[in-house]
């Protein structure tokens, strides 16, 4: 008997066990719940709560529940000099001498001169604890988030009592709120604590439990590793927080005595949980100019406890759903045995027909951005909102080279508009340090930022003042491609007042920053210099691996889409001024996109090879997506090129990655290769780290999406691509179902964006688009387009046409 069974094999005998123990009624599979049968054991299992500024992370245990709180408010750090290499900028002759010479070893080196310092880290506020008596001989367990709702619940029998309980966080009161019962009188007992990684004491007031502390005012990013010092505390530096714990009310008795609030013989408890930071905006010292924390937090308990439960719930959930219920989409089903979603995941993995599973994780990223990206001028971050770890995973920071980016691709597209204001009044806050960043580092006017940032809006490269490879360290373009979403908002939503008032200067402040950083190459065009390409190296024919070049594929692409947005901008307005004009100039006269030897789209200015032809970025391909300029109907031979790249490069790759590619393939409308690597995307992630499949990008039991470790863009881009394979549009035309697989036979979508602020219905059978509603909120021109017929429509405000296929 050969008894070497291969990961194949053991998925096949895995999904066999689960069917086995869930022998159950065919049924079609929930698309809007994610549920387990037993606590979660690592973070990656949590049910994840958040009302775009509070964060829960509940594991739902049994003796003992733990609920990891955050708020993304709170930040190492304070505001920072962002002057702080002011001669940066005179390197720059040095630099381009070097890259004139052909002398990349030399540039490389100089490059390092334009280095400053690192980002700060996003910060975990602390855990609630609470720790449970007498429970016992657990039956019928359930842990469940209902997408629908926001509403997490825990439900299991202990000798013979059944116990429940409901958890959520509401926007509207800004509180969390728990609710305990048992069909028993007096069967709830708990003690609650609070402990935290940061520096808080604890007190009592007026019967409630009171955690105050202050969070580092420097975190070294986890990926410096074992280094001198890495958090610094300073007890008069630093934000501050609050976490406020109240019984609403019990029937039990409530007492407090050592710092631990404890219920005793309650039938019924409700639980109240606030936080808040004394975070008072990015240029705001919040030691000294901050927020009053403790009273925030202590309103915001004594405003909800003025509240019945059924109005907090009931007001909870129609805030919430009144984003959430304005996109539905539906796909033929197979009755498939109902199980927990972690073996939902390894039963897909062996190929399992689960389109309810493919639309579950649509609705969990729409989901996840309204929980996470509800507060002005703080988007939501690498993790979102949820984060336990002081140092995080690349210091769950903004990472503007993509991830940040694609974090916000789903907002307009899935008519969630407003989620996208935190990224949007957070690049006004970086093209305010940004000016000081172009000033210092590279001697222009306009603004400029580099590949990360945080709450304090950094924006010089980062790197320690010349510690950082040049390949990550050094891009300069993350302000350029920023300034793509304020263009985009008022494409989707027409609203003049906010590109006259807000986007425009932003938008010409970064194309100043770009007109005057390019300078011209041997043939008379524009180009970037220095230039690397996000996190990949080139290796010359001579041999040298290296990062800094001139003329680099992104950084073209990227300037060549804020050129055009800043003029259609302007047009948009009625500006016409010498600055369009060289803006207009300096567009026509830009170094072109380059097709190499293998019929692939050139990623340097020359077609050299890649030190890892599968690297994960593939940032030169952004003029296909996330960008306009290139697609299979105007520009088939760049079409053509970027298939041919994404072909080299293969489907393996991390999370936030595979969730670009979907992306990428549905702009090339290969449905198919689309839905495959969508299909690879919610592969499992185990999140025990001692697994072999714990490393691999895919999907972690919760849904969150697995780099790994954890980072949520892959959650975003993945829900983003659906919409992709479904609709695409630019100003002029809207294409219905250009990329639809073949898997996705029958299926309909309701009330996703197009450009030009026209909402979209869908509904197809055998493949074929049967009816398509266009609505329009303002009213405009567009031209349908479904399979090449084409149909010119003109809406006033407020009105709706049905097209028949």
């Amino acid at each position: 008997m050969n008894l070497n069974v291969g990961v194949p094999s053991l998925l096949r005998i895995l999904t066999a066990t689960i069917l086995i123990c869930y022998n159950v009624k065919g049924i079609a599979q929930n698309s809007d719940e994610i549920w387990f049968d037993k606590p979660a054991t690592y973070f990656e299992e949590t049910l994840v709560l958040g009302n775009g500024k509070m964060g829960a992370s509940i594991f739902g245990g049994i003796q003992t529940e733990k609920i990891f709180l955050n708020d993304i408010t709170l930040w190492s750090g304070e505001p920072m000099n962002h002057n702080n290499n002011p001669e940066a900028y005179k390197n720059l002759p040095e630099i381009r001498a070097a890259l004139k010479a052909e002398n990349y070893k030399l540039a490389d080196s100089l490059n390092k001169k334009l280095q400053g310092q690192f980002s700060q880290s996003y910060a975990p506020l602390g855990t609630l604890w609470l720790h449970f008596k007498n429970e016992t001989n657990i039956t019928n367990y359930k842990r469940s988030l209902d997408l629908t709702t926001a509403i997490a619940d825990v439900s299991y029998e202990s000798n013979g009592v059944k116990y429940k309980r409901e958890y959520f966080i509401s926007n509207p009161k800004k509180v969390m709120v728990v609710r305990l019962t048992s069909d028993r009188k007096k069967a709830i007992s708990f003690d609650l604590k609070f402990e935290s990684q940061l520096r808080f004491k604890i007190k009592e007031l007026d019967s409630k439990l009171i955690a105050t502390g202050y969070a580092p005012v420097h975190v070294e990013p986890s990926y410096r590793g074992s280094i001198k010092n890495p958090i610094v505390f300073d007890a008069d530096k630093g934000t501050r927080f609050t976490s406020a714990f109240s019984i609403k009310q019990t029937d039990g008795t409530v007492k407090i005595q050592d710092s631990v609030l404890s219920v005793q013989n309650a039938t019924e408890v409700e639980l109240l949980v606030a936080v808040a930071t004394s975070f008072n905006g990015f240029d705001k010292n919040p030691a000294t100019e901050g927020l009053n924390h403790e009273n925030i937090a202590l309103e915001q308990i004594k405003s909800s406890k003025k509240e019945t439960y059924a109005n907090l719930k009931k007001e909870h959930v129609a805030d919430y759903s009144e984003l959430y219920n304005r996109v539905d989409f539906k796909l033929s089903h197979k009755e498939l045995p109902n199980v927990p979603t972690d073996q939902r995941l390894l039963r897909y993995e062996t190929g399992a027909n689960d389109q309810n599973l493919e639309i579950l994780y649509f609705n969990y990223g729409r989901y996840l951005l309204i929980a996470s990206s509800r507060t002005k001028e703080v988007p939501a971050n690498l993790q979102g909102l949820w984060n336990p770890h002081i140092r995080p995973p690349w210091s769950s920071n903004y990472t503007i080279n993509i991830n940040l980016q694609e974090n916000y691709w789903l907002a307009e597209t899935a008519n969630l508009s407003e989620l996208h204001q935190p990224l949007l009044s957070f690049i006004g806050n970086l093209s305010k340090t940004g000016a000081i960043t172009a000033k210092t580092y590279y001697g222009t006017n306009g603004w400029a930022a580099g590949h990360n940032s945080d709450i304090w809006a950094l924006t010089n490269p980062v790197g320690d003042f010349g510690q950082g490879n040049p390949n990550w360290a050094n891009w300069n373009m993350g302000g350029v491609w920023l300034t793509s979403h304020l263009w985009e908002h008022y494409l989707y939503t027409k609203d003049t007042t906010y590109l006259k008032e807000y986007a425009y200067p932003i938008i010409k402040g970064a194309a100043t920053f770009a007109s005057e950083w390019l300078i011209k190459d041997q043939h008379g065009q524009f180009i970037s210099s220095p230039s690397t390409s996000p996190e990949n190296l080139y290796k010359t024919p001579e041999g040298y691996v290296g990062a800094t070049l001139y003329g680099a594929t992104a950084d073209m692409a990227m300037i060549k889409e804020l050129f055009y947005s800043y003029l259609n901008a302007s047009k948009t307005l009625a500006i016409q001024d010498d600055f369009t004009r060289k803006i207009k100039f300096n567009l026509e006269n830009l170094s072109p996109y380059k097709i190499g030897q293998k019929g692939n789209l050139q990623e340097w200015y020359y077609d050299w090879e890649d030190q890892n032809p599968k690297h994960r970025h593939q940032t030169h391909l952004y003029g296909l997506h996330p960008g306009n300029q290139i697609t299979p109907y105007d520009t088939p031979k760049l079409a053509e090129a970027a298939k041919t790249t994404l072909e080299i490069k293969g489907d393996e790759t991390t999370g936030w990655s595979k969730g670009w590619r979907i992306n990428l393939w549905a702009r090339l409308w290969d449905g198919n290769r689309a839905y495959k690597m969508y299909r690879e995307l919610l592969r499992y992630v185990n999140p025990d780290t001692s697994k072999p499949n714990s490393k691999r990008g895919g999907t972690y039991p919760n849904l969150f999406d697995a780099h790994p470790p954890f980072q949520i863009d892959g959650n975003f881009g993945g829900a983003a691509g659906v919409i992709e394979m479904l609709m695409q549009s630019n100003p002029e035309t809207i294409y219905l179902l250009p990329a639809l697989p073949d898997a996705w036979q029958k299926g309909s979508i309701k009330g996703i964006k197009a450009r030009g602020g026209f909402e979209i219905d869908l509904d197809w059978e055998q493949h074929k688009l049967i009816k398509s509603t266009v609505s329009s909120l303002k009213g405009g021109k567009t031209t349908v387009s479904y399979k090449g017929r084409k149909k010119a429509i003109h809406l006033n405000p407020n009105e709706s046409i049905n097209i028949y296929w």
